[in-house]
This record gives C-alpha cells, sequence and structure tokens, in this order.
C-alpha cells in the first residue's frame, strides 16, 4: 500500500510503501515514555523503500532493553517521532509511526507486542466512558 506522511508541523513530509498487515502497536516502556501514551503504533519498511520528500530530521542514539542501539528519527521542529532504526551495516527496516500517516484511518494493527508492560487498563479502555469531541 503507498502511503505518504508528515510530522505535525509539515517540516517533514515522506511517503514509503507498507504491508498494511504488519501494523503492530507496541507496548513497550520505551515506547509508552516517547510517545507520552500507554503504547505506539508503527509498520515495519525496508529503508529503500522510505523517501523522504522535504526535511532534514534530528536522530537520537537510544540503547534498547537488548542492549542494541536504535535511531530515533524525528522533526527537529515540533518533535514529532517518525521512525525508529537499527545501528549499523546491513539492511535496515524503518519502524514507521503510524499517526504520521495521512492514512492512519486504514490501517488496524493486527498484533501487539511488549504486551507484559501493556498498562492495565488498556485491556478495558472501550469501557471508559467517552466524548466524542472535546
Amino acid at each position: 500500500m503507498k502511503v505518504d506522511g508528515a510530522c505535525q508541523c509539515g517540516f517533514i513530509t515522506y511517503e514509503t510503501e507498507i504491508d498494511p498487515d504488519s501494523v503492530r502497536i507496541c507496548h513497550c516502556t520505551e515506547c509508552q515514555t516517547f510517545s507520552g501514551s500507554a503504547f505506539r503504533i508503527a509498520t515495519s519498511v525496508a529503508e529503500e523503500d522510505f523517501k523522504l520528500l522535504s526535511g532534514k530530521p534530528k536522530i537520537h542514539i537510544k540503547t534498547a532493553e537488548s542492549g542494541n542501539l536504535r535511531e530515533q528519527v524525528f522533526c527537529p521542529e515540533c518533535g514529532t517521532h517518525i521512525y525508529a532504526t537499527s545501528i549499523g551495516d546491513g539492511p535496515r527496516n524503518f519502524g514507521i509511526r503510524i499517526a504520521t500517516l495521512h492514512q492512519r484511518n486504514e490501517l488496524t494493527p493486527t498484533r501487539q507486542i511488549w504486551y507484559r508492560s501493556a498498562q492495565p487498563w488498556v485491556k478495558d479502555i472501550g469501557s471508559i466512558p467517552h466524548i466524542d469531541t472535546q
């Protein structure tokens, strides 16, 4: 599926090809902290399939729980996280953050990872009272 996306302020824009069946929810504590939420939703794309159209992102190097170094790539203007990837030689995959895609409403997660770190209330989120607008 051909998709395009941008950061909140529009400084970073990109396009890529994704597999809609590879959309996942990550409950790891790093995603919780970095997103400021209970989880983050991403999909994996090959580096060669990602095309940066505008802007130059900022890169933060993070050590994962595994000890591996990860690039956290985000907009230097508004701070929107665009993707994460490994560091080093070899083919790389980008974990594109679904919230930055213009087609995000068409994508439904197909699996959850790091579920052991999920916030307990996430399992019952549908039962929490809601308001349709602010």
